[in-house]
């Protein structure tokens, strides 16, 4: 299989491919794309393991951190007002940690949809294959229908007129057999009729994942798109109990966050394996589908294109033979001899339209769309989703320790029942001064 056009790996894909890989046992595993080997896949989990390590060491910072705060803290002196040192700095650290995480959730809105961009190209690609694999069975089954339908109508009554003429038979008898092994050869083209992995089926999987995958990410960026603005809302109305949701809701997103960045991860690691050098898998996994090579279709004489072709090029010097010396003798084969050439010039303009298509130039120019798809935007769109991952993380775990502390600086909540008390209530609206209940003056 030669280069696809218009493919080459992106600098991404040789920094993600030479990055080292290893199993549960630590030992080194090669960075070739094998998805089927208990050692790749090790690999790859390994690589999504790392983001629980990390989700792990940040829940037991901030654990650390809070417990510190908690019992670490000066006691304040009974009504004091003055707020603690360094109160704005928490605030102020924790808002733009929130605007932080902002800015990664228009990072992962951009990523979500390069994404799908990419996988887009890539089932379009499988789906235009699709056709052309669908359109050489068809032309396959359609020609090898016509040359069998010759040989046992026409050929078989060209055999019978010819009967008193023991040459002539014989070579009916020959085109009978170049047709039929034409037939035999050209029925073995029709490769892809019965695989159970067609491109089609690749198409809609892949469609229905990549559906799935996009919605459950737009709900997680509008999740802490609605974190985030709460939370500010909270800190600006200094709402007590809506901060404290927000924080445990900060929590959830944070877990979330790190769940998807080891997925990523680990998809982008594989992708860059595949991506990297992509024809050998392909091939292989042909192959086993199939169970043809290249060479069944290319190569010195024994291809079956070749041989078709030959026993087509055989039965037209034949009939033009037999045209020649059996029409005068024998007027009556003249009308199989007509049937059998138009079947022919039929047949030809169906080989000619195979050779165009086994030549694989429309194969190839949907590989090579289908690689730029896959490796190119879908790869990219990872990448920008993994960085909204690390930033949602990091901004939400500097929220998570801060928060708490700022919660803390908020001014107490007056009474309930002061707040419903009638002669309270009535208090602002006297002038300053006069007590409740005192004359006016």
């Amino acid at each position: 299989m030669g280069a696809p056009p218009g493919y080459r790996p992106s600098a991404w894909v040789h920094l993600l491919h030479q990055l080292p890989r290893a199993d549960f046992q630590l030992r080194p595993v090669p960075s070739v794309f094998a998805p089927q080997e208990q050692q790749y896949q090790q690999a790859l989990l390994l690589v999504a393991a790392l983001a629980g390590l990390g989700l792990g060491l940040s829940l037991i910072f901030i654990a650390v951190y809070l417990i510190r705060f908690c019992c670490c803290r000066p006691p304040e002196p009974p009504g004091s007002k003055i707020p603690s040192p360094g109160g704005g700095c928490v605030t102020w650290s924790c808002i733009v940690a929130l605007l932080a995480g902002c800015t990664g959730i228009g990072i992962g809105f951009y990523g979500n949809s390069e994404t799908s961009d990419g996988v887009s190209q890539l089932s379009s690609a499988l789906l235009h294959a699709n056709h052309t694999l669908s359109t050489i069975d068809h032309l396959v089954l359609e020609t090898v229908e016509r040359l069998g339908e010759a040989v046992r109508t026409e050929l078989t009554t060209l055999e019978e007129v010819l009967e008193p003429r023991t040459e002539l038979v014989a070579a009916a008898r020959g085109a009978r057999r170049q047709a039929e092994a034409a037939a035999q050869q050209l029925q073995g083209l029709a490769f892809w009729q019965g695989v159970p992995l067609s491109p089609l089926q690749v198409a809609e999987n892949v469609s229905f994942v990549e559906e799935y995958r996009w919605l459950a990410y737009v709900l997680l960026l509008l999740l802490e798109l609605l974190v985030c603005l709460f939370t500010l809302l909270g800190l600006a109305k200094q709402s007590k109990w809506l901060v404290i949701v927000m924080t445990v809701m900060s929590l959830l997103v944070l877990v979330l966050s790190w769940g998807s960045m080891g997925l990523e991860a680990a998809t982008a690691v594989g992708l860059s394996d595949f991506c990297s050098n992509p024809d050998p898998y392909v091939l292989n996994l042909t192959q086993e589908e199939t169970g043809l090579s290249s060479g069944d279709f290319q190569g010195p004489g024994g291809s079956r294109l070749t041989l078709s072709q030959r026993a087509l090029a055989n039965i037209h010097s034949q009939l033009l033979g037999l045209e020649r010396e059996a029409v005068p003798q024998f007027p009556s084969a003249q009308k199989p001899l007509l049937s059998l050439e138009e079947t022919l010039n039929v047949t030809e303009g169906n080989f000619h339209q195979l050779v165009a298509l086994l030549h694989c130039r429309g194969l190839h120019k949907d590989y090579g769309a289908a690689l730029r798809g896959l490796c190119e935007d879908a790869l990219e769109g990872l990448l920008f989703l993994l960085l909204f991952s690390l930033l949602s993380a990091g901004a939400l775990a500097t929220a998570l320790c801060s928060l708490p502390r700022a919660w803390a600086l908020f001014p107490p909540s007056r009474n309930p029942s002061a707040l419903c008390s009638g002669s309270r209530l009535s208090e602002p609206l006297l002038p300053a001064g006069l007590e409740p209940g005192s004359p006016l003056r």
